[in-house]
């Protein structure tokens, strides 16, 4: 499925129900986790955060909250946020507009959040519309590509730093898909933007 790593600014104001950086006076930058829980890869992520006073923002997938309901107790308890990452992680292209509203609200059951992230970035105007009033649609300005096989460790941390800047949101996978190029590009990631003197903020809209 093809991608976009950073959001075309032609793209922005025709989508203007969805967030895509966060304007800010404080230097501030908002890293994102997409795809969790994972009882063990959500734990490693939290403690490198810990490790750089780092806040983060983790996009929950419901059957996964409800399988680790502790696991989101944790990341609350470290002073995250949680969003939304619908139900069962629907593609909004392939998805009629009131099972994905459902869906998502399905999730909120368990999170009871107003942050929503559709997964894959891909969601309709209907969509959207529909979602608009009772949540805060977040998409990024810088997505890592940690979950794709064919990029390279390298390739990650340049995709999470090289657009870097104040109000960037910034999207990782706390994910078995991400795993493999996760492990070795989140600290290095976590190290370039405390060197920069950005704050690593939870996302609070």
């Amino acid at each position: 499925m093809p991608y976009l790593k950073h959001i075309p600014e032609i793209i922005k104001p025709f989508a203007k129900h969805l967030i895509f950086n966060i304007s800010n006076a404080s230097n501030e930058i908002y890293l994102t986790f997409d795809d969790g829980p994972h009882p063990t890869i959500t734990p490693w992520v939290l403690d490198k955060l810990d490790a750089y006073s780092a806040r983060g923002t983790f996009f929950l997938v419901g059957e996964n909250a409800q399988k680790y309901p502790e696991l989101v107790k944790e990341i609350i308890r470290r002073g995250h946020q949680i969003g939304n990452h619908s139900q069962n992680h629907l593609d909004g292209w392939k998805t009629s507009l009131d099972k994905y509203v459902q869906n998502v609200e399905e999730c909120n059951q368990h999170l009871a959040t107003t942050l929503f992230r559709p997964p894959y970035g891909q969601i309709t105007l209907s969509q959207a519309n529909n979602l608009k009033s009772g949540y805060k649609l977040i998409m990024w300005s810088d997505l890592s590509a940690d979950f794709d096989p064919s990029v390279s460790v390298e390739k990650v941390i340049q995709h999470a730093t090289h657009k870097t800047e104040s109000g960037s949101i910034i999207v990782f996978h706390d994910s078995d898909k991400a795993w493999p190029r996760l492990k070795d590009a989140l600290e290095p990631c976590l190290e370039y933007y405390q060197e920069k003197g950005y704050n690593m903020e939870a996302i609070n809209l």
